[in-house]
């Protein structure tokens, strides 16, 4: 199983293995911060507010003496954790509403997709401001926000996908033999189309996280005690002449893990097209035509 794995690693393109390590890395870091934080991220020292990079504090601290080291950690579990679970719950709803219109097409996929349309023309900050405005800031508020925009692209490809994998011959087959629509959608559609979707999945969570920082930069995200990035860079922004490292700590964390995550769905991408171009011409070779 091991050297399966290490086989596939390494037959991938070098982005997917460079955003594959970097992204390990950050992830590691984020996982183990209860044990290699510092100091307590809320802690105040007054006495030591604006403090240089330090033995005692790794990258100083803040306008209110917290560990800036210790608050960047803390603060990346939020920032990733949410972009995390709104990708999720937006790429699970958009590829099963996607997939069964393109299946079931009709009266239900011309709705759904006129839907998606209205949805598509609404910037994912838009809708954000508009929610938080009703229901207020907050950890579930942000969530909910960008789940209700973040499914249509997801939907608009598995439909696509749906519509093209739906004229293969096995799936022909399989409706000859009478198997049931939730059979072939669930066993032959989904699975086939799921390397598209990663991809698409992984090129989005960094804009999921930059959206995260921004809404979080104007205090409509994680409410205090609680900080993400994005709070950490508005609070950072009238000591940064000051104290440089304030604002270039949060935004190197969230240019890096946005490109991480960015290359590996690039290089899947790039997979899939050589995988299509070796089917090509294998197929133009056993047919003896050109590819």
């Amino acid at each position: 199983m091991g050297g399966r794995l290490t086989d596939w690693f390494g037959a991938q393109h070098w982005s997917f293995k460079a955003g594959a390590v970097l992204i390990a890395v950050i992830l590691s870091l984020l996982i183990l911060t209860p044990w290699i934080a510092p100091q307590d991220p809320a802690a105040q020292d007054l006495r030591s507010r604006l403090a240089d990079p330090s033995a005692e504090h790794l990258l100083g601290t803040d306008h209110l003496g917290r560990d800036l080291l210790s608050r960047l950690l803390y603060g990346g579990g939020f920032s990733v954790s949410i972009a995390a679970i709104t990708l999720l719950i937006s790429a699970l709803t958009g590829t099963l509403i996607g997939a069964l219109c393109g299946r079931q097409r009709g009266a239900l996929d011309e709705v759904t997709m006129r839907v998606v349309d209205v949805l598509l023309s609404f910037p994912e900050v838009v809708v954000a401001l508009f929610l938080i405005a009703i229901l207020g800031p907050g950890y579930g508020t942000l969530i909910l926000a960008l789940t209700l925009v973040g499914w249509t692209p997801f939907a608009r490809l598995a439909r696509g996908l749906a519509l093209e994998l739906s004229a293969k011959d096995y799936v022909a087959a399989a409706e000859i033999l009478g198997c049931s629509r939730s059979f072939i959608l669930l066993r032959h559609i989904i699975p086939n189309a799921l390397r598209p979707l990663t991809a698409m999945a992984f090129l989005r969570f960094g804009h999921k996280l930059i959206t995260v920082g921004g809404l979080s930069y104007l205090g409509l995200g994680v409410q205090p005690p609680l900080s993400d990035w994005g709070a950490m860079l508005a609070d950072a922004r009238p000591y940064a002449e000051r104290l440089p490292i304030l604002v270039i700590a949060p935004g190197l964390a969230i240019m890096l893990t946005a490109l991480a995550v960015t290359m590996i769905g690039q290089g899947l991408e790039i997979g899939a097209d050589r995988k299509r171009r070796r089917a090509g011409l294998v197929l133009a070779r056993e047919t003896g035509g050109r590819p």
